[in-house]
């Protein structure tokens, strides 16, 4: 039975499944190959720079003052490691499928459908944040020209509930107030998110070349607008407002770890469409370590600017910081956010819309999925039922959802996926001489122990509170324990096996973020993947192409 459930493809054929083998093999099963270098990098730039930097920045500020940008160093560092990981694997295996597909060359089927399951709320639970994100946006937009929308179209029913309940005065409250009623039942919906997520299905229905062109376009305007905000905010900065740099010491820094990583999130969407790329080998290493580095650097200097234009504990509870800071120093810049913030969301929910469907394709292909999401539209050459269906999956819940909800799921399930790509690179064979990039290769058997010590004397007093009231401590405790002993028993493999630094980093750093989500969202992440399980045994593990194949 275990060598049937960690059945794995060969490395050395797989590409090989994108074509000829292809189950759907006489149907239209090609796809465009237009992406260069610079589209890659632009896509991993429109999918980095969302959400994350308009609204998460302000609370990581809050708790770690002008210092964050230590936080956001030690983030890019982790996604860094990661990303060289994802360029390991997608130099060896150019075909769609982000770590779904790595995970099945390097673990087996089915820790490969645990993460393509896992995935999926990344990119599709996720986009669900992006798309009710952009529609708080679009309304400031909206409410600059004079146009009012009601509030009953633009929130989610339980956040209009809950605010009207505290009695407060803001838009979700008058929402409750203001909304018709239908046997009973207040009509509350999240009408532009889902209208921009039917819009966003659309773009990326009709082809990769639609697609690219908009990904690109809409880059180019952020980084415009960003460095406008940027530049702007130097005449505004205070210098008194950075003192003291670590109000609350590195342990505020590292408080708003989950925030800062979630502004990180969506780098690794490009590797979905290795077999859109003229040159994956190539082009995917680049283009993820491209889009990161750059992205690391508008992050530290924004949190940077706005840190030195408004004192930090004026962010408490600010989801919208970049607007918050100069509605306080220069409001005549508030539209030129706002409109930047719509831009930036978009091209992050276009990516996203683009890499779920990729997934479910590569599953398709391998069997675990019926063969309708792996079709390719003969026109278009895009996946037109997974596309469609991501689309559903994404637009309907937007209506309706808290996006408090899936915030912390979106955040868990990405980190599960760098784990397991970590991991998996320390399991590949040597690479060939022809590859045309490779991993660099630094032991780690005496450097990962050093770390290691640094990190228990660091944390000393939480390990040994956390053990001493061991029967006592609340789940989040029990985690960092539990991440304590496995990190443990990976530095001795590591010291025994003389494994690589940079994929051991990674894995660790991976793993410590995980243990910061919030138990509540590790209860449901549990509870998600059970649901997977369940689905993978009732139809995946029997039609599974490896199951079909002659012994």
């Amino acid at each position: 039975m275990k060598h049937l459930l960690f059945r794995k493809k060969d490395i050395t054929v797989l590409p090989g499944n994108a074509g000829d083998d292809n189950p759907l093999q006489g149907e239209h099963i090609s796809m465009h190959k237009t992406l260069k270098v610079k589209d890659l990098t632009m896509m991993g730039i429109a999918a980095v720079i969302g959400a994350g930097i308009f609204s998460t920045i302000g609370k990581a500020a809050f708790e770690g003052g002008p210092g964050v940008i230590f936080l956001f160093i030690i983030t890019a560092v982790t996604c860094g490691f990661t990303a060289m990981c994802y360029a390991e694997f997608a130099a060896r295996v150019p075909v769609s499928g982000s770590a779904y597909t790595y995970s099945y060359v390097a673990f087996g089927e089915l820790i490969a459908w645990i993460i393509g399951w896992a995935l999926i709320l990344e990119y599709a639970i996720g986009n669900i944040v992006v798309a009710i994100s952009w529609s708080g946006y679009f309304n400031n937009v909206l409410e600059g020209m004079h146009i009012h929308l009601p509030a009953w179209l633009i929130c989610d029913p339980k956040t209009a509930h809950e605010a009207f309940g505290k009695g407060l005065n803001n838009l979700q409250a008058r929402a409750w107030a203001s909304a018709p009623e239908f046997a009973g039942t207040r009509i509350i919906f999240n009408l532009p998110a889902f209208i921009i997520v039917v819009l966003v299905t659309w773009l990326a229905y009709i082809g990769i070349r639609e697609s690219k062109k908009s990904a690109n376009a809409m880059v180019i305007a952020k980084l415009a607008i960003l460095l406008i905000v940027i530049i702007a905010g130097i005449f505004y900065i205070k210098s008194d407002n950075y003192v003291p740099f670590l109000p609350n010491g590195f342990s505020g820094v590292l408080a708003g770890v989950s925030a800062v990583f979630y502004a990180y999130i969506g780098f690794d969407a490009i590797s979905t469409t290795a077999e859109e790329c003229e040159n994956p080998q190539r082009d995917l290493p680049r283009g993820m370590i491209y889009s990161l580095l750059i992205c690391t650097v508008i992050y530290i200097a924004t949190a940077l600017v706005i840190t030195g234009m408004v004192h930090y504990k004026l962010f408490e509870h600010v989801t919208d910081p970049l607007a918050f800071v100069f509605e306080q120093t220069a409001p005549w810049l508030n539209k030129i956010i706002s409109f930047s913030a719509i831009i930036a969301t978009t091209g992050v929910l276009l990516v996203f819309q683009i890499g779920q469907p990729r997934i479910w394709m590569s599953m398709s292909r391998d069997g675990l999925l019926p063969q309708r999401f792996a079709r390719i539209h003969p026109k278009f050459k895009t996946p037109s039922f997974s596309t469609v269906l991501t689309g559903f999956i994404v637009a309907v819940p937007a209506l309706v959802i808290d996006a408090n909800i899936v915030t912390d799921l979106t955040s868990i399930g990405t980190l599960f996926a760098f784990v397991l790509v970590c991991g998996g690179v320390l399991t590949l064979p040597k690479p060939a001489p022809e590859q045309k990039f490779k991993l660099p290769y630094v032991n780690s058997r005496y450097i990962l122990p050093v770390i290691y010590g640094i990190f228990c004397t660091l944390f000393y007093k939480r390990i040994s509170n956390s053990w001493l009231n061991l029967y006592h401590e609340r789940f989040q405790e029990i985690l960092f324990l539990i991440f304590v002993l496995a990190a443990l028993l990976l530095v001795v493999l590591a010291v025994i096996r003389q494994y690589s630094i940079i994929p051991m980093l990674g894995l660790l750093c991976c793993l410590y973020l995980m243990v910061e989500i919030p138990a509540n969202s590790w209860m449901v992440f549990i509870a998600w993947m059970g649901t997977g399980l369940v689905i993978y045994f009732l139809y995946g593990f029997r039609k599974s192409r490896l199951a079909l194949k002659p012994k």
